[in-house]
């Protein structure tokens, strides 16, 4: 029996484990029940694993013969999102929490690719490691499980994401960067409040909050190589307390997402260089608290290659796309930073489905088909990675 044929023979359980976590759906790094669910399957097979605190767990399969070990890894966690979905028999049932990015679909995938694993346990050729990680949404379950050695003895990593803006069952993995790396910017500004009618008495937040937005956007298009694309956005401020009186505080909070080192080095020391001349200029006071988020994923090329081919063979050449890169941020780039890998995007878009709304949004769903493709991925990237 070929692997497309064992996935195919295991769909009912993988649309049914999907629909189940969807159903349930839990908060990164409160993922509780999701992990005793996984534990639960994983029992029936026999598999060994270990819990990982304080969610999620790390899972083994070892082939009859020695070889290198490779990672497998699915997120489990859902958003703060009310679902919008109507007529569903799998909708959310806890008010405000959703599966609104296809985590649910990763954890049935990969949990699928063990069951079809299990079976050609005789012909791995070294070890699979499987990793069911938490907290992928806030970027701290990938730190957390490889603080708890998640990537001891591990040569290879892959991972991919369901993704709704690419035709149904197309698989995406070009060399190179695919998600971009995510900071956090916060800058709260300190000046003198005062009466609006005696500007002169006061340092005014509003205004070096104002000055910062308006000229920090320069630093993209006049200190960062054009060829190394940043983005930088502000999304939220926080000025003042009533209309006539001059703000002493302003909050502001963003943004910025980068492929290269350099433009994020740049970036990072160009808004601390801004903001402290902006607050000296006007009088007042700053402070900047700057974090580093995710790392880029970035796909090794022969890694990505190997995706590629497995593509072509299992799915045709026409099952693979090349969509550019994404300014998204995924944790999964913290696996990748000292390991070579692949992180694929696995499409699920069909609108005859009604499944091509945006990542995050209330009615985004899955066209669950879409995930016959991932599990045989997995199974097939695990298979050929040990098999060189």
């Amino acid at each position: 029996m070929s692997v497309k044929e064992m996935i195919l023979k295991e769909k009912d359980f993988l649309v049914g484990f999907r629909r189940d976590l969807h159903q349930h759906p839990e908060l990164s790094m409160e993922e509780y029940e999701t992990t005793k669910k996984v534990a639960s399957e994983l029992d029936k097979l026999g598999v060994p694993y270990r819990l990982t605190e304080p969610t999620g767990l790390i899972a083994t399969i070892k082939g009859n013969k020695e070889g290198k070990t490779v990672l497998l890894r699915a997120d489990m966690d859902a958003l703060s999102v009310q679902e919008l979905n109507e007529g569903l028999s799998y909708t959310s049932q806890t008010d405000g929490k959703m599966h609104a990015c296809g985590h649910d679909s990763h954890t049935a995938m990969l949990l699928t690719a063990v069951k079809v694993l299990v079976q050609l346990k005789e012909e791995l050729n070294g070890t699979v490691q499987l990793v069911f990680q938490p907290g992928e949404e806030v970027a701290k379950g990938a730190k957390v499980m490889i603080k708890q050695g998640a990537l001891e003895g591990v040569d290879n990593v892959f991972g991919l994401h369901i993704w709704s803006q690419l035709p149904s069952g197309v698989v995406a993995c070009d060399p190179g960067p695919s998600f971009a790396a995510a900071d956090v910017l916060k800058i709260h500004f300190e000046g003198k409040g005062g009466h609006a009618a005696m500007p002169q008495q006061s340092v005014d937040a509003a205004i070096m909050a104002s000055q910062f937005v308006a000229n920090a956007q320069a630093i993209i298009s006049r200190e960062i190589d054009p060829l190394m694309p940043a983005v930088l956005t502000i999304g939220k401020m926080e000025v003042g307390q009533r209309f006539n009186v001059i703000a002493q505080d302003a909050v502001l909070e963003g943004t910025i997402r980068t492929f290269h080192k350099e433009a994020r080095d740049t970036v990072e020391e160009k808004l601390r260089c801004y903001a402290n001349q902006i607050a000296a200029m006007y009088g007042g006071k700053v402070t900047i608290d700057y974090e580093r988020i995710t790392e880029v994923v970035d796909n090794e090329k022969q890694s990505a290659e190997l995706v590629k081919q497995i593509t072509r063979e299992a799915f045709g050449e026409e099952a693979i796309a090349n969509p550019a890169p994404t300014m998204g941020g995924e944790d999964f780039g913290f696996f990748m930073t000292n390991t070579p890998g692949a992180f694929a995007l696995v499409g699920s878009g069909d609108p005859e489905k009604d499944t091509c709304w945006p990542h995050h949004h209330g009615r985004f769903n899955i066209d669950e088909d879409a995930m016959l493709v991932g599990a045989e991925l997995y199974v097939q990237y695990a298979m050929k990675y040990l098999g060189q």
